[in-house]
C-alpha cells in the first residue's frame, strides 16, 4: 500500500491534494512526469501528473478534481489509508532550458501540473510570466506557490470573482503583444483551453508545450489507447509525452477520443453516488 500521509480538500472539496509515500518514485521523478494510481483491486488505473515531490521524505504530491467514479473513490481515501498501486515515474520529463523569457499558462487542476515546471524554468534563470485561471475564485488553486515560482503573475476567472474577468487567453495575448522577447509558452489545463492558447501563441511564433491527457491503460506504450496525432504522426502520450508541441496537435481527434466513453462514465458515476448516498444500505 502507498500510504497517504497528508490530505487537503481544496476548491470547496471538489479538488483533492494527496501527499503519498512513494520513496522510489520521489527519488527519480522530474517535472512533467506522471504516475498511474489504483485505489483497490477492482479500481480503474488513473494517470495523474505529479504536482510536486519531496525526495528527502520520499513523498509525491498528486492533485485531482472529482469528475467521475474513480476520482470519487480516490476522495474516500483518508490519511493513514492509501492506494493499492502507484506506478511511475512515467512519461518524458519536461525539457527545462534557459531561453530568456517564458510564459506559463494554467487552468483548473492543470495549475498543479504547471507549478513544478514553472518553478524549474525560473530556477535555471528564465524570466517567468504566469497566467492562472479557473471558473471562479473558489476553484483557483496554488496561487501562492505559482506566485513564488513567477516573476510576474496574472489571475483570471470566468465569472470575474477574482482577477481579470475572462479567459487565460486574454492575458496570454496581452502579454505576448507587450513583450516580443518571449521564446516559450507552456500551457496546461482543459483541452479547449490548451487548444486556444496554442492558436494564440501560433500567431506570435512562440514555441508552445502542452500536456495531453488522452485515455490511458498501461502507461508503457503497449496498449495504444493513448495515441494522439502530432504533426501528422501517431504518438503515444504515455511514452512520447505527455508534453507535445501545441501547434502540431490534432485537437479535434483528441476531443473525439476523450468522449469515447462519456455515457458509460456517467452511468458508472451515478451508480457510485447512489451506492454511497447517506442512508444507503448497498454493499460498499
Amino acid at each position: 500500500m502507498f500510504e497517504i500521509v497528508e490530505r487537503q480538500e481544496m476548491a470547496q472539496g471538489t479538488i483533492i491534494s494527496n501527499w503519498i509515500k512513494a520513496p522510489k518514485i520521489a527519488a527519480k521523478a522530474k517535472p512533467g512526469q506522471f504516475v498511474i494510481l489504483r485505489a483497490n483491486e477492482t479500481g480503474e488505473r488513473i494517470p495523474l501528473t505529479m504536482a510536486d515531490t519531496d525526495p528527502a521524505k520520499g513523498l509525491i504530491n498528486i492533485i485531482y478534481m472529482v469528475v467521475g467514479k474513480s476520482t470519487a473513490l480516490f476522495k474516500t481515501l483518508q490519511v493513514g489509508q492509501g492506494y493499492l498501486d502507484v506506478i511511475g515515474p512515467l512519461g518524458q520529463p519536461t525539457h527545462l532550458e534557459k531561453v530568456g523569457k517564458v510564459i506559463c499558462v494554467g487552468g483548473g487542476t492543470g495549475i498543479a501540473v504547471l507549478h513544478p515546471i514553472t518553478r524549474g524554468l525560473k530556477q535555471i534563470g528564465n524570466y517567468v510570466y504566469s497566467v492562472i485561471g479557473a471558473r471562479s475564485k473558489d476553484l483557483l488553486i496554488l496561487e501562492d506557490k505559482m506566485k513564488a515560482a513567477s516573476d510576474e503573475m496574472m489571475i483570471c476567472t470566468d465569472d470575474g470573482t477574482y482577477g481579470h474577468k475572462g479567459f487565460v487567453t486574454d492575458k496570454l495575448k496581452e502579454t505576448l503583444e507587450k513583450d516580443k522577447d518571449i521564446k516559450l509558452a507552456v500551457c496546461i489545463g482543459p483541452v479547449p483551453m490548451m487548444k486556444f492558447c496554442a492558436k494564440v501563441t501560433q500567431e506570435y511564433g512562440v514555441h508552445t508545450l502542452v500536456s495531453l491527457n488522452p485515455i490511458m491503460v498501461d502507461g508503457t506504450g503497449m496498449c495504444g489507447c493513448c495515441r494522439v496525432s502530432v504533426g501528422g504522426k501517431m504518438q503515444f502520450a504515455c511514452v512520447d509525452g505527455p508534453e507535445f508541441d501545441g501547434h502540431q496537435v490534432d485537437w479535434d481527434e483528441l476531443n473525439l477520443r476523450l468522449r469515447s466513453y462519456t455515457s458509460e462514465e456517467k452511468v458508472s458515476f451515478d451508480q457510485f453516488k447512489a451506492a454511497h448516498a447517506p442512508g444507503c444500505s448497498c454493499s460498499r
